[in-house]
């Protein structure tokens, strides 16, 4: 078991410093650091970090002999998987070597959260609770953790969607001495130079509008894909929740804190999706509500845990104080 400690803690420190590596990678793009070789490196790193992690938890499951979601630091950990998940996904399916400038940091904030944030004790694996001692937890916590994973993602892509329409009219000059966004609606340059576009466009000015247009279809549309990819998990979280807690504490509701503000992220991207479908909603109305989205998931996984209210929560700051 002792050596199985040891290489616990290994991959924890590994698969950190991965994410950390390949977070340096790609945000090096802004300044134009931008080659094959890096953007290999880059996605290699990232498998590695997420194979990692993989290890870490199933190793976590064999020493606790449950499944590795019973406290913060677990759920840290996992949450930190779920996002290098949908990065490799995303970053497959979509061919875009620029996505990792806003998913990389999030999953090396959650792994660093969860190993330098938390308190050695909150880290130790300890046996479950009564109320955790159940088939659902599997169920009802994983999902949770993977809605937020994707949710997540979607919204971050929404937040910097909305950032790219605020400076829409904006002059070249502007944008340019903002190095994020210069960066990636300029970067296509080289693939589109010799094509009928930039003959037809030769002022820089309209080839950077036509690449922001570009870039905001690429970033509304991920966004899109992403946060319905993770809405079905977070209803279905919600749903599996209610027949655990009818369960554990004979009720299906109980307004409980965290009960609540799951009920409010949920009804916020409905309305996300709900606007996009029926209302047409694109771009800056569609990105505003995805970005309170963002601040939701926050209060709902990590703000009323901290604060050790209600029958969710771990309450380590309450157990420390």
């Amino acid at each position: 078991m002792t050596t199985f400690t040891i290489f616990e803690q290994i991959l924890a420190h590994i698969s950190f410093f991965l994410l950390f590596l390949v977070t340096l990678i790609y945000w090096s793009k802004l300044i134009y650091i931008n080659d094959e070789t890096l953007n290999i490196s880059g996605k290699i790193s990232m498998i590695i970090a997420f194979v990692s992690i993989t290890l870490f938890l199933l190793i976590r499951w064999i020493l606790s002999k449950h499944f590795p979601l019973s406290n913060l630091y677990e759920s840290s950990m996992f949450l930190s998987w779920g996002l290098t998940l949908i990065h490799s996904i995303l970053e497959n399916r979509t061919k875009n070597n620029w996505l990792g400038i806003i998913t990389a940091p999030s999953a090396m904030l959650a792994h660093g959260f969860a190993t330098l944030g938390l308190p050695i004790e909150m880290q130790q694996s300890i046996p479950l609770v009564p109320a955790l001692q159940s088939h659902w937890l599997m169920m009802h916590v994983t999902t949770m953790i993977l809605s937020y994973s994707a949710l997540l993602c979607g919204s971050l892509l929404a937040i910097t969607l909305w950032i790219v329409v605020e400076t829409k009219q904006k002059k070249f000059p502007t944008m340019k001495s903002n190095p994020f966004l210069y960066s990636l609606i300029s970067r296509d340059f080289n693939k589109i130079k010799n094509t009928n576009i930039y003959y037809k466009s030769r002022n820089s000015l309209c080839f950077i509008n036509f690449r922001k247009w570009q870039l905001i279809y690429e970033l509304d549309n991920c966004s899109y894909r992403i946060i319905s990819f993770g809405f079905p998990f977070l209803t279905l979280g919600i749903l599996s929740g209610a027949v655990w807690a009818n369960e554990a504490w004979g009720s299906y509701w109980n307004w409980d804190p965290k009960e609540t503000w799951a009920l409010i992220t949920w009804l916020i991207f409905a309305t996300y999706l709900h606007t996009r479908m029926l209302r047409g909603w694109r771009t800056k109305q569609s990105a505003i509500i995805a970005s309170l989205g963002f601040f939701i998931i926050w209060i709902c996984y990590l703000g009323v845990n901290l604060l050790g209210k209600g029958l969710h929560s771990y309450g380590w700051l309450l157990q420390n104080s």
